[in-house]
């Protein structure tokens, strides 16, 4: 039986997630302890937002969830505390924030916390914080139509990927006399075990409990799983081994790895590493 075996909340985007046994899935995501997946990113002077394509010192922000803040450490860095509580928002900074194609309003979070990012990074930059009025969606074209709320993520709520998939990719590495890589070089929300290698790819959907979501999207991977997620370095980049077989008609021959997904029911289900998963193929 498949079995939910990893869950992974990003409250940063590009920053290092936070491993779960358990959280909630929302229409936008995971969500525990109030926090949202993607709630927060890292953008330039413009606007313009940030990853570790540009700065792959990024992955080594770690985020960790205390009482009422977000503490936030890095290498040579005092301890940042970001509160987890929303700002009022007829008093709080904005600015308009740009992800790809979208525009939209967040909290622009205080000159103490741009001073830390900007130190880090090496580069004038500011943490923004999506704002609850802000609407962002998925791509109606690939969600058929259906309203699926994101925050900062690259375009998806849910990101999902079995394991079998990245073991057969380090098998493919291993005849190349090349190491392994972990999951997170992937950075999934969502691990399943017990299904075939890329069987995500032909899934019409899976039930977590009373929680339905629908993989709609094959997701397009860029430079960051060349990232060493542990040092912040750029590795060998294991696109050159992906793209002799991963190349996907669906998107226009890019080279995927996980699916993308959004919920069709159970807002507010709770998941919990180890449960099963039911899986309903596409063609079945």
């Amino acid at each position: 039986m498949p079995t939910l075996t990893e869950l992974t909340l990003y409250p940063i985007k590009s920053c290092a997630g936070i491993s779960l046994r358990e959280a909630i899935l929302t229409k936008a995501g995971l969500m525990y302890e109030h926090i949202y997946d993607r709630e927060w990113m890292v953008v330039d002077g413009e606007g313009r937002f940030l990853t570790q394509r540009e700065f792959p010192r990024m992955a080594l922000i770690r985020p960790r969830i205390k009482a009422d803040t977000l503490e936030l450490r890095a290498p040579g860095m005092m301890a940042l505390e970001i509160p987890l509580g929303l700002p009022d928002p007829d008093e709080a900074p904005t600015l308009q924030v740009k992800l790809w194609n979208d525009s939209v309003t967040a909290y622009d979070c205080d000159d103490v916390t741009a001073t830390w990012f900007s130190k880090f990074l090496g580069a004038s930059c500011r943490l923004a914080r999506f704002h609850p009025q802000a609407q962002r969606h998925a791509n109606p074209k690939w969600t058929g139509g259906m309203e699926a709320p994101t925050f900062f993520s690259d375009g998806y709520p849910v990101l999902v990927i079995s394991e079998a998939s990245l073991a057969d990719l380090n098998a493919r590495l291993a005849a190349q006399g090349r190491e392994a890589l972990p999951m997170n070089r992937f950075r999934p929300n969502l691990v399943i075990g017990g299904i075939e290698a890329f069987e995500e790819d032909f899934a019409a959907r899976f039930t977590l409990g009373a929680a339905a979501l629908k993989p709609v999207k094959p997701c397009p991977r860029c430079p960051i799983p060349s990232v060493d997620q542990a040092s912040g370095e750029v590795g060998p980049d294991p696109l050159d081994v992906l793209r002799t077989y991963r190349a996907d008609a669906r998107v226009d021959g890019a080279i995927t790895f996980g699916m993308n997904s959004i919920l069709l029911e159970g807002e507010g289900e709770r998941l919990r590493v180890g449960q099963e998963v039911g899986m309903e193929l596409a063609f079945a």
